[in-house]
């Protein structure tokens, strides 16, 4: 069954005030300064940036005709957008959306979250007809505590909060750990000779992580290619009699964050440690060795995102080596 076009779905122009299609490579620059206005306003941690749009639209899972919706102006402004994701096999797909500041209470996200849940459907029932899931339509949308304004209309249309979230700093000021690794273990800087050995690495330590998924090599791709990714900062631990890649940890730095935020963040973007190499203190030889590696380049807080239920009792592990909660977000779920 072939994805129905966008165009059949999209909300009512009259209604809206907004002409909408879905987002081309044409419209990068506007679709950018759409959410770089929106968080000047609403501060958000994290914000999808030109070259992150770059990637939604070279997307093969999610083509953008059927995955991404623009809002325009009578002046082809930007002023909403909606995309959502989804991969063949998976039980679930996730949203991402922003109203500009000056048109929201106009009822134009929750247009927006309608459009979502339509394409949320058909995506579902494209992949159940081609056999590649049995799972009915389910749709998640993340968002940060302190954005009450999203937390009002998802629960207005029926969804609920199903999982919190931390984010945790480590100011590098203080005394940094020192967390040597066993032997028969060495640690190695991320080069491109291994990057599909962690891939296959990650999808054997998330298996048992709520909400993840198989990373294929698309995704991977996009992951190692963002454009704040710290290829130098980041690390994996090696088995050496093996060969095999027991544990990894990837970094990213976002100097535009540093300039908002008032400090250098060194952010673990990915941890990860296989099954049958944990216990043997490889999270923490690899943290330890992101806090040396950070302070050596400047940076000021090293910082990182768990789930507050994470089977490997990760929160702990993060609270021992000096990480203190700041912020948390929370991810909303609806059945459709």
């Amino acid at each position: 069954m072939p994805f129905k076009d966008a165009s059949q779905v999209m909300p009512d122009a009259g209604a809206t005030g907004l002409n909408w299609r879905p987002a081309t490579m044409e419209d990068v620059d506007n679709w950018a300064g759409l959410i770089a206005r929106t968080a000047a306003v609403e501060n958000p941690v994290w914000y999808e940036k030109h070259g992150d749009l770059v990637h939604v639209l070279e997307s093969t899972k999610n083509p953008p005709e059927t995955s991404t919706l623009l809002g325009l102006d009578s002046d082809g402004v930007a002023r909403a957008y909606g995309r959502i994701t989804k991969n063949p096999a998976g039980d679930k797909a996730t949203g991402m959306a922003c109203v500009d500041p000056e048109w929201q209470q106009r009822g134009i996200g929750s247009a927006v979250l309608v459009w979502q849940e339509g394409q949320v459907r058909t995506r579902f029932q494209s992949d159940q007809a081609m056999g590649h899931t049995t799972a009915p339509p389910r749709l998640r949308i993340q968002t940060e505590e302190q954005h009450e304004h999203q937390a009002t209309l998802l629960m207005g249309h029926g969804y609920g909060a199903v999982r919190w979230f931390n984010e945790m700093h480590r100011p590098l000021s203080q005394q940094l750990p020192e967390a040597p690794l066993s032997a028969g273990l060495e640690l190695r800087t991320l080069d491109p000779s291994l990057f599909e050995p962690v891939r296959q690495a990650h999808n054997d330590a998330f298996r048992d992580h709520w909400g993840s998924e198989p990373r294929d090599e698309e995704s991977w791709r996009f992951t190692l290619e963002e454009p704040t990714a710290r290829h130098d900062l980041s690390a994996v631990v090696i088995d050496s009699d093996t060969g095999e890649v027991a544990g990894y940890q990837l970094t990213s730095f976002d100097p535009d964050s540093a300039a908002n935020r008032g400090f250098k963040e060194g952010y673990t973007e990915l941890l990860g440690v296989r099954r049958a190499y944990r216990g043997r203190g490889i999270a923490q030889a690899l943290l330890a060795d992101a806090m040396q590696r950070y302070a050596s380049a400047g940076m000021n807080v090293a910082s990182l995102d768990v789930d507050s239920a994470n089977p490997t009792g990760a929160l702990q592990l993060y609270l021992g080596m000096g990480y203190a909660p700041v912020n948390r977000s929370m991810t909303w779920e609806k059945m459709l």
